[in-house]
């Protein structure tokens, strides 16, 4: 089991309250993400773009939540959000990598929307 191929989850928890999905991974690692983050950083075509770079700055996605887990295969999942979003298939790999560089991933998203002067609103506690 690698970053490339973390092989599938041990455990999946979706924690609809607290907005989070919980990713427990057989070697041991586990992450918590945000409903939002893994909105925003959908490996879909949509929001990836079909070539180099950062495609499409997903904004206004702090109160998105999921509807749903799908299992795909043996590899993969997809997460269908209650915003209509349902394209992105989120494989093993692409989860752990979410994980891995989640600070940094959610740093560089977070300056972005302050480049373009939008100011998130966080759902209330």
């Amino acid at each position: 089991m690698t970053m490339s191929d973390p092989g599938p989850p041990a455990e999946l928890k979706l924690r609809r309250k607290s907005r989070v999905l919980e990713v427990h991974f057989r070697d041991g690692e586990s992450f918590v993400l945000p409903f939002e983050y893994l909105r925003v950083f959908s490996p879909s075509a949509e929001v990836q773009g079909h070539g180099p770079g950062e495609g499409k700055l997903e904004l206004a996605k702090e109160n998105v939540q999921i509807r749903e887990v799908a299992p795909v295969g043996n590899y993969a999942v997809c997460l269908k959000f209650d915003d209509g979003h349902d394209s992105g298939l989120f494989s093993w790999a692409y989860l752990y990598m979410l994980g891995s560089k989640y600070d940094e991933k959610w740093a560089r998203y977070l300056e972005r929307c302050e480049k373009l002067g939008y100011e998130r609103k966080p759902p209330p506690a």
